[in-house]
């Protein structure tokens, strides 16, 4: 008989402990007592699990007791706050926020990139940014082929990174937008309905924000390589669940199209979808509720002389595979 596991959900009652919840069912991971962790004012209130009720729980500092993993979506405040609890107890912290990301000790993991690296945890793993799960299972295979030097990313990132409230007010806003009536932004910095804006997370002081440098240093990180050159810009779009890049790579190594596509249709976790003629290519919108992450667009870069540059469009459901997929996978991985 298969061992079976003590799991916790910490912030159970968001967007991607939801998700969390549905991917655990739905991988049929071997849960023997599932436990659901959420603020106060969410304890009492119960969610489905295989057909069961569920009640949250209060996250205290002894609800840790007997878990052998507990899935984190619940802030970084909150994960540092109770880091010590859940390593004490015993129980290993999969960590969906960046509280941990580039700490010395713990691992930042993609299973599909680097499942190697989850060996050397003291307790606690770290789920990387969504945007850079999306761009790396992509971009892995190919830097393992051909050694990648140089990559300049530009993301279309949905409102689902900013979690349930910003997924909300795409609706409310566009239903305004429609109505002709004003607009308050909430979520975003600005309206989001018919619009887009380049500003995700807090700018830093060399013009960068903190989701570009994140996407730099955790690729560096799990590639194990600090030598890649990166520059990324990322963009809030009008889009409700989905994140999609645009690519530009360099290699070491030269690289065609064709070769591009063949390793990428062996890679584990990508659905090559790249045929321009039929108009297929990635689209959030396909993207969406997809444990893959679609690849299209494929062509050589021909700014350059040489053939070691190619330019590639990706699209990857960000609360699946950018977020409670992801954390379910390190935890089968475990």
């Amino acid at each position: 008989m298969s061992k079976s596991y003590n799991v916790a959900v910490a912030g159970a009652t968001g967007a991607v402990g939801i998700e969390m919840i549905k991917t655990l069912e739905k991988r049929n991971f071997p849960v023997a007592n599932l436990k659901l962790l959420a603020s106060a004012r969410s304890a009492g209130k119960t969610l489905k699990f295989k057909g069961e009720d569920v009640v949250i729980e209060e996250m205290k500092s002894d609800s840790f007791k007997g878990v052998d993993i507990a899935l984190f979506s619940a802030g970084g405040d909150i994960s540092k706050q109770f880091r010590n609890d859940v390593v004490n107890s015993g129980a290993v912290m999969i960590d969906n926020s960046s509280a941990f990301r580039m700490e010395d000790g713990v691992p930042l993991v993609i299973p599909e990139v680097n499942p190697e690296d989850i060996k050397k945890h003291n307790g606690v793993i770290a789920n990387p940014n969504c945007s850079t799960i999306i761009m790396l299972v992509a971009v892995a295979p190919l830097h393992r082929a051909k050694k990648l030097r140089r990559l300049v990313a530009a993301t279309y990132q949905a409102t689902s990174g900013a979690g349930a409230k910003g997924m909300e007010e795409l609706l409310v806003q566009t239903r305004q937008l429609l109505d002709n009536q004003a607009i308050e932004p909430k979520a975003f910095a600005h309206r989001i309905g018919f619009n887009l804006i380049p500003h995700i997370d807090s700018f830093q002081p060399n013009g960068y924000t903190k989701e570009e440098l994140k996407m730099l240093n955790e690729t560096r990180k799990m590639l194990h390589d600090d030598s890649i050159q990166i520059s990324c810009t990322c963009v809030r779009v009008p889009v409700l669940r989905a994140h999609s890049e645009s690519l530009n790579l360099e290699f070491a190594e030269e690289i065609t199209p064709e070769e591009a596509r063949a390793i990428l249709s062996a890679a584990p976790g990508v659905t090559v979808v790249d045929d321009p003629d039929a108009k297929s290519y990635p689209m959030p919108v396909d993207a969406t509720e997809q444990y893959n992450i679609l690849a299209g667009r494929i062509r050589q870069d021909i700014s350059r002389n040489d053939r070691r540059g190619l330019d590639i469009f990706v699209s990857g459901d960000q609360v699946l595979k950018g977020a409670a997929l992801n954390a379910v996978q390190i935890a089968e991985l475990l």
